[in-house]
């Protein structure tokens, strides 16, 4: 019998043929397969209630991985690079910024959700999307650029962020946006006013039903206060606006340092810190998988549905979610209300607010896609547009709008 055009292309020179021996590879992966270990409560990328425009199925990847790859391709997942957490992009090279803490909560988020057989390519889109629309200069920016919009129905980043990959992004021909599944859509807004959910149909349903999302959009949650925690940690005492000593009288802190200068007391500085920040995660992310592994056995839900009708299932256990906030209140006093951040946030929202009055006045400053005919959607472009800048371009835009080079 004749060699078939498979078997002489594998075949070595000189070699017999092992056709019969050797199964072929399917041409295309089972995608079935992908997701067979999920548990019933997990979200399912092929019952996925779908996209805004109707597409195609991909043929080698599920639709929340094909989600999770248009939003690392996006034109704002780029910028996220020069975005500020805390301390803004040109006050040193080695602080977090909203690229970075969006690759450090989908590392925590991804292990959680593999610890709880739920969707880890749905909990990584969701992770690395949620802060696409915040605006430059972090919260200060946010809070200048809701003030410059209150009489025009405020500016929540959530909403940003899933205008972002519904309307702003333009990467495809057929439709605006990124045209995510809904799952990750929902995953996106994790918080909404009443007034704006009414008019968001099905998506804003849960803020006025009291429903849950699904558990991975809410292990992203949980996720993104973990790592920006910690990390605040981290880059308040590299910064040296906190201090070890201060820092003594949070239990959560102070019971992992003492436990990494036992185990390893030729250790100091920047090791030192590591070490025990690497500790704290760990214990939350532990807590968290044991807490919610323990609610999930309670209330023993089949299926999505029924987890969207239960109460919160993702959570700490109430020791550990104790410490976490008193973190929480630790940084908001000492390090986000530190001077030195305020003066910063002043400068901020000067630069936002700004810029936001120039455009207002005259909204021929603007590049021409931001410019509209109609009067009552001129603000919104115009927070489209400062929303959308990073904080190095915010700063050259506002001294090229009100500086006067001396040449």
């Amino acid at each position: 019998m004749s060699e078939t055009p498979s078997e002489s292309l594998n075949a070595a020179p000189g070699a017999a043929s092992t056709a019969s021996t050797t199964p072929e590879l399917p041409l295309t992966p089972n995608l079935a397969a992908l997701e067979a270990h999920l548990a019933p409560y997990a979200a399912h990328a092929s019952q996925s209630r779908g996209r805004r425009h109707a597409e195609a199925p991909p043929s080698a990847r599920t639709e929340f991985q094909r989600d999770r790859d248009r939003i690392v391709h996006s034109t704002a997942f780029r910028r996220l690079e020069y975005k500020t957490q805390v301390f803004v992009n040109h006050e040193g090279d080695l602080f977090r910024t909203r690229l970075t803490h969006s690759l450090e909560v989908a590392q925590i988020a991804r292990s959680v959700a593999r610890n709880l057989r739920v969707n880890e390519d749905l909990v990584e889109a969701i992770s690395l999307a949620h802060d696409l629309g915040h605006t430059p200069f972090g919260h200060a920016g946010q809070d200048a650029l809701n003030e410059c919009m209150r009489e025009h129905g405020g500016f929540e980043h959530n909403l940003q962020s899933l205008a972002v990959v519904d309307d702003l992004e333009e990467h495809y021909g057929a439709f605006n946006g990124l045209n995510l599944c809904f799952e990750t859509r929902e995953g996106i807004l994790k918080h909404c006013s009443r007034e704006n959910a009414r008019q968001l149909g099905a998506l804003g349903e849960r803020f006025l039903e009291g429903r849950q999302p699904s558990i991975e959009a809410q292990i992203a949650n949980v996720a993104d206060e973990i790592a920006y925690n910690n990390h605040d940690v981290d880059d308040g005492l590299r910064s040296g606006l906190l201090t070890v000593a201060q820092l003594a009288e949070v239990e959560l802190w102070q019971s992992h340092y003492e436990a990494a200068r036992r185990d390893y007391p030729h250790i100091e500085g920047r090791r030192l810190i590591h070490e025990t920040v690497r500790r704290i995660i760990n214990t939350l992310i532990v807590d968290l998988i044991d807490t919610t592994t323990r609610n999930l056995i309670e209330h023993a839900p089949v299926s999505l549905d029924a987890v969207r009708a239960a109460p919160p299932l993702v959570a700490h256990s109430e020791a550990v979610a104790a410490q976490a906030a008193a973190l929480k209140r630790f940084l908001f006093k000492n390090l986000y209300r530190h001077y030195r951040v305020m003066r910063m946030a002043n400068k901020a929202r000067r630069v936002v607010i700004g810029l936001f009055d120039a455009f207002s006045d005259d909204p021929r400053l603007l590049p021409p896609a931001y410019q509209s005919p109609d009067a009552a959607i001129q603000p919104r472009r115009i927070a489209h547009y400062i929303a959308g800048m990073t904080d190095r371009y915010a700063l050259k835009e506002y001294q090229r709008m009100f500086v006067i080079a001396d040449n």
